[in-house]
């Protein structure tokens, strides 16, 4: 065999292994979830079914525990908003504020000063 056709079978086999993986863990996931999105609360039926994808939870594809405990299911637009956000928190850290950093007023005033500094004008 060649390079070329290893390589092609090996993709093959991933490919096939991945289809079969996602075919258990989201055929579980419709039978164990109502039909509506996790995040926008958007309602799917058999029409649009195909639109309603399994997000894991600790984003590993290969935690598939039988009670779906790993498993939301979300709308393709909210799937690929939570992995946008996840990929910018692993490139760039936390987005979250702590609870300290929520609650904290602002501790510069530009203000502060300008009553004195203008003086009285009457």
């Amino acid at each position: 065999m060649t390079k070329t056709s290893d390589a092609d079978q090996l993709i093959a086999q991933a490919r096939k292994y991945k289809e079969e993986r996602e075919k258990n863990y989201r055929e579980k996931a419709l039978k164990l979830y109502p039909w509506v999105c996790g995040r926008c609360t958007r309602e799917f039926t058999h029409t649009n079914l195909r639109e309603l994808t399994v997000h894991h939870k600790n984003h590993n594809h290969d935690d598939n525990p039988q009670n779906g405990s790993n498993w939301e299911l979300l709308c393709l637009y909210c799937h690929d908003n939570e992995h946008a956000r996840f990929e910018e928190q692993v490139r760039y850290g936390s987005d979250v504020l702590s609870s300290e950093q929520q609650t904290a007023g602002a501790t510069f005033n530009p203000f502060a000063g300008l009553k004195g500094n203008m003086g009285n004008t009457e």
